[in-house]
């Protein structure tokens, strides 16, 4: 049994897809397996994953697109590691990245963790400062603010089981993280930069006025507050995304 399972949701990703598979193969801890997704993408995308000549990668392709929530949970089904962590297909980890989490979870006796991550353009190149793990989370704190993001961040599957995503959201990621964080008192913070995140101008996390909405229904419906409690906290996380992107913040 893997130590690690490598949750991935590919779709049209041939662009960036190269350089994410380089930073997987070249951890530098090797007891992982890889669940790549493909939500039906019309690129080359399936080419290029089943060009990787290594046994612990494991390609499914979804019978129809059903979004990087439902592509994740195909892959969440077939996971065999104690660690769960996530990669999308253009974002990069930092060869250490697993040993210095698993290191880290063991260490500090941690149900989830998180780690800083480099907020980059297209091409790899830092254009704001570091997203800083620089809190421990909890699911009040996590309400207001997302501090858990997908690619730097890790759990234990042994101790808190698997958690899947909701699917139908745009905001799949952060209702998730919230039902984890219901299980367990804290995660963990580890302040070392582990990963590169692409920021993408057209990307959903980006366009924060587009999905307030969304944003509103994870309180509403998927938290099951009332309609003031829920504005309220989509305010907070209106705010606190546009400190966490804002140059004039950073």
């Amino acid at each position: 049994m893997p130590e690690v399972s490598i949750i991935t949701p590919c779709y049209n990703s041939s662009k960036f897809l190269e350089e994410t598979i380089a930073s997987v193969m070249n951890q530098t801890f090797t007891d992982w397996e890889w669940l790549i997704t493909d939500d039906q993408s019309t690129d080359h995308s399936v080419e290029i994953i089943q060009r990787i000549n290594d046994p612990r990668v494991r390609l499914t392709i979804a019978e129809k697109n059903g979004g990087a929530g439902h592509a994740r949970n195909l892959a969440l089904e077939k996971a065999a590691g104690r660690f769960i962590t996530f990669l999308d297909a253009d974002d990069f980890w930092e060869p250490n990245f697993l040993n210095e989490m698993i290191g880290f979870m063991k260490k500090e006796n941690a149900e989830i963790a998180y780690s800083n991550y480099a907020r980059c353009n297209e091409e790899l190149i830092p254009q704001i400062e570091d997203f800083k793990a620089d809190k421990e989370v909890t699911f009040e704190n996590l309400l207001k603010t997302c501090r858990l993001s997908l690619l730097s961040s890790m759990y234990d599957s042994q101790r808190v089981g698997i958690e899947y995503f909701p699917e139908g959201s745009k905001r799949e990621d952060h209702v998730m993280w919230l039902n984890l964080l219901k299980k367990i008192p804290v995660g963990k913070p580890l302040q070392k930069t582990m990963a590169k995140y692409r920021m993408h101008s057209t990307s959903v996390s980006r366009k924060k006025q587009n999905i307030v909405k969304d944003q509103y229904l994870v309180y509403k419906d998927f938290m099951g507050f009332s309609t003031l409690k829920s504005l309220y906290y989509t305010a907070n996380w209106a705010m606190n995304g546009f400190i966490k992107y804002s140059k004039i913040f950073n």
